[in-house]
């Protein structure tokens, strides 16, 4: 990527996704490898108005030698400057980016049996000022192209060209071209959702029933207060940010306990540095109670046995297959790009803000309405070409949300 294209990914990072308020701490995770893109991004949060920028760096390979090397107490044991890391967050509610470019594969060969055990002690030290910085700041998630992750999305090109290629995708998909400005083309973006927003928020959805001839059939029931966002999100203070740069969802949080059926997945799951490719999954009483995959079964074991509510859903998002992204016809083996590809449902942890009112409940409040909690909350795809959705209100009425893939309305 060149270095006018970098600054304008940078400033719309900083101004559009994070929104960096004058004043305002912003934490900055984001690889070694990518240490000029990192010092133009900062440049452009204290243009901004910040007032201090840290840099959280990591690097895939250390990542792994220590996931390998460490012992299972050692790496349990959180050390006491991150612990006050997350402290400092909660008193001081910085603006938080997350700059993705690992390798998808990367990890393969770590014990993720070790890794989870690991989190799994860690997780309640950290969770009391996760809980706290909630809704509270502003957050977003980037990705910047690397070598290795280009040519797992290209495997026959050559590093150069493989790479270029990667670059100009995710160009494209966070609307960033030469001789625009990103940011009016994401103004314009985000407005494009209110409609469909409204609608669906209009008729109150009781339950969301999904089929397909690849055999999904399922049915996901929704709380009382539950409503659809999508696009930029807005913190309890006021402050509007886009969390995720590229979105083309549509999202709400489904009443825990309350899904039946099977889903299929459509694209592979990279969790965790590794690969869980064509699995389903079966719900009975909201929770998963039995799933399968060609690959990565004992990952996909792991990850629904991480807490008692990884098993149970905390998000349902609806995505077009005529969506950009999808359009391209790349599967980028990372998350934040490929569900925006494909309607999708997230194991794990549930979002607040999809409650109406959410700002003024209790975290005990908000559970007894339904909401998921989980030290988890990872997405999988089950959007195809002739996925039917149909909305089911209270009074029984049945309304198509989606017909063959795309929107029914």
């Amino acid at each position: 990527m060149n270095k006018k294209m970098m600054r304008k990914y940078a400033v719309l990072t900083a101004r559009t996704g994070a929104n960096v308020q004058k004043g305002q701490d912003v934490f900055i995770t984001i690889s070694a490898e990518l240490h000029e893109f990192a010092a133009l991004l900062a440049a452009e949060c204290y243009k901004a108005g910040a007032a201090a920028v840290h840099m959280q760096w990591t690097y895939q390979p250390i990542t792994k030698l220590a996931y390998k090397k460490q012992s299972l107490k050692t790496l349990s044991t959180p050390l006491p400057w991150n612990v006050e890391r997350f402290r400092y967050m909660a008193e001081k509610l910085p603006a938080r980016i997350v700059v993705l470019s690992d390798d998808p594969n990367g990890l393969d060969g770590v014990d993720f049996s070790k890794v989870s055990k690991a989190n799994q002690a860690i997780y309640p030290i950290i969770k009391p000022y996760r809980d706290a910085i909630e809704n509270r700041h502003q957050w977003c998630i980037i990705a910047f192209p690397t070598v290795k992750w280009a040519k797992r999305v290209f495997p026959q090109d050559t590093g150069s060209v493989a790479l270029k290629k990667l670059t100009d995708a995710i160009l494209a998909s966070v609307h960033i071209t030469e001789d625009n400005n990103p940011m009016e083309a994401w103004e314009k973006h985000n407005k494009s959702f209110k409609e469909r927003r409204a609608v669906l928020n209009s008729h109150h959805f009781d339950t969301l029933e999904y089929k397909s001839s690849n055999g999904t059939d399922f049915r996901v029931g929704f709380m009382e207060k539950s409503r659809w966002q999508g696009g930029c999100d807005t913190t309890i203070g006021g402050v509007v940010f886009n969390p995720n740069m590229p979105t083309e969802e549509l999202f709400c949080s489904p009443k825990k306990g309350v899904a039946e059926g099977r889903v299929v997945a459509t694209k592979p799951l990279s969790y965790n540095g590794s690969l869980i490719e064509n699995f389903e999954i079966t719900f009975h009483e909201g929770k998963a109670v039995s799933w399968k995959a060609e690959k990565g079964q004992e990952l996909l074991d792991k990850m629904l046995s991480m807490d008692e509510n990884a098993p149970y859903l905390g998000e349902c998002a609806l995505i077009p297959k005529d969506s950009p992204i999808n359009e391209s016809g790349i599967l980028f083996y990372e998350t934040l790009f490929d569900e925006n590809a494909s309607c999708h449902l997230a194991l794990g942890k549930g979002y607040a803000d999809t409650i109406e009112g959410f700002e003024n409940m209790t975290a005990e409040e908000l559970k007894e309405m339904g909401l998921n909690d989980s030290m988890i909350h990872v997405d999988f795809m089950i959007g195809c070409k002739d996925l039917g959705i149909t909305g089911i209100t209270k009074s029984g009425e049945r309304v198509a949300i989606f017909k063959d893939g795309n929107w029914a309305f």
